[in-house]
């Protein structure tokens, strides 16, 4: 028997690291070494947190009130904010009693499966999919059943996909738009089909809304909470303030559903971390309960580099990438470049490639492994426009010796 596996539980054994982190970990790794690495995997907007923001957690710091702890729920100023500006930025209205704060919006998506699932119940989960759903699933004792969508549909899933996924054994869809990795978002009239489809079925839908300010080019959000209310109390949604406000390392999310899940996603919290940082809290509140003229402006550069990194990549004979409406990444197919000869190399998947790429070109991409559809690239374009636009030059080069 391997001396390891008696040593870790098998639980946390079969937890993967996470493959965008560890993409980001060894780029970073490589820069440090001298090496002008450019990388496109992290998922976090290159612009700081706004002033006011800061200022707001500098002037927390100092009121003795924080040093202490405080409601293992969340500080009820800001239960008050979220419930506020979920009323705001999509109509749905709800009391601040089924709002949880958390470390971020990972805990949150922990927290809503622990809350949700017993042994064998199935997940429906759309593939390509953010690398923390699965463990997540897993770790609550869940089922992950893929519903795998690709390039010909923009990566959106339809009722009849969902449908042909569903047994006795379903309970919950999780439903993301906009998607990371893919930049997808479904129109109204989708999200209104696939949550009618889900109301009938007595599924839960778990929805996570962290993109929701991030769409480009007249496409709208949809929440599904609001779009479909005859889901009920049998919905649940997932957000934070990291994307919109450029706050990714203060971590805080929040999950909002009905009264008994939140309660008993609070009880684990109150176990597992108690309170998110007080000061993190209340740069949280200052954030929520402000204008969006921050993420307007992020939007604007964001739109811009999404522009130029579809352009520039579907330049590249073997490189299909579906213009992304929504999030700031890009998911293209790297199909056709699998088992062609680069650099006396014929990487034979797209980590492969991946892995051929960051030693040649010094560019660091997530392959499609990483979000359950091997064959793809998610590239971020949240770096600055010389940065994009010299790594995917690089790209060029060096996939234009593909024979």
């Amino acid at each position: 028997m391997d001396p390891m596996s008696s040593r870790i539980s098998a639980r946390i054994s079969a937890i993967s690291e996470s493959a965008t982190l560890a993409v980001d970990a060894k780029a970073k790794a490589m820069k440090a070494a001298g090496r002008p690495v450019i990388g496109f995997g992290a998922g976090e907007p290159d612009f700081p947190t706004p002033g006011y923001i800061v200022e707001a957690a500098i002037e927390a710091a100092r009121d003795p009130r924080f040093h202490k702890y405080t409601p293992a729920g969340g500080l009820p100023e800001l239960k008050q904010a979220i419930a506020a500006k979920t009323l705001r930025d999509s109509g749905y209205e709800v009391d601040a009693s089924r709002v949880l704060v958390t470390n971020g919006g990972k805990q949150a998506v922990y927290q809503a499966f622990a809350a949700l699932l017993d042994p064998g119940d199935e997940v429906l989960v759309v593939a390509p999919y953010w690398t923390t759903y699965p463990e997540a699933i897993k770790l609550a004792g869940g089922v992950q059943v893929d519903v795998v969508t690709d390039e010909t549909t923009g990566y959106l899933a339809s009722v009849e996909q969902l449908e042909a996924a569903r047994t006795e054994r379903t309970k919950v869809l999780l439903f993301v738009s906009p998607s990371n990795p893919t930049g997808a978002v479904y129109s109204r009239e989708q999200v209104e089909a696939i949550g009618r489809w889900a109301a009938e079925h007595g599924l839960w839908v778990v929805t996570d809304e962290i993109y929701e300010h991030l769409v480009y080019g007249g496409t709208e959000f949809t929440s599904i909470a609001t779009a479909v209310p005859e889901l009920g109390d049998k919905v649940v949604i997932l957000n934070g303030v990291a994307k919109t406000y450029a706050m990714t390392g203060w971590r805080v999310g929040w999950l909002i559903g009905p009264a008994d899940v939140v309660k008993a996603a609070t009880n684990l919290q109150s176990h597992a971390t108690s309170n998110v940082a007080n000061v993190s809290q209340m740069a949280a509140l200052a954030a929520v309960s402000g204008d969006l003229s921050a993420v307007a402006e992020m939007r604007e550069a964001f739109d811009r580099r999404r522009k130029t990194m579809v352009r520039m990549l579907n330049d590249i004979p073997g490189v299909v990438c579906p213009e992304p409406m929504g999030a700031f990444y890009v998911y293209p197919s790297v199909k056709a470049l699998l088992g062609k000869e680069i650099r006396g190399r014929r990487p034979q998947t797209s980590a492969e490639l991946a892995e051929l790429i960051l030693e040649e070109a010094e560019v660091a991409v997530v392959p499609g492994e990483a979000f359950g559809t091997p064959g793809y690239f998610r590239l971020s374009y949240a770096l600055g426009d010389d940065d994009l636009v010299e790594g995917v030059s690089r790209l060029q080069k060096l996939l234009a010796e593909a024979s």
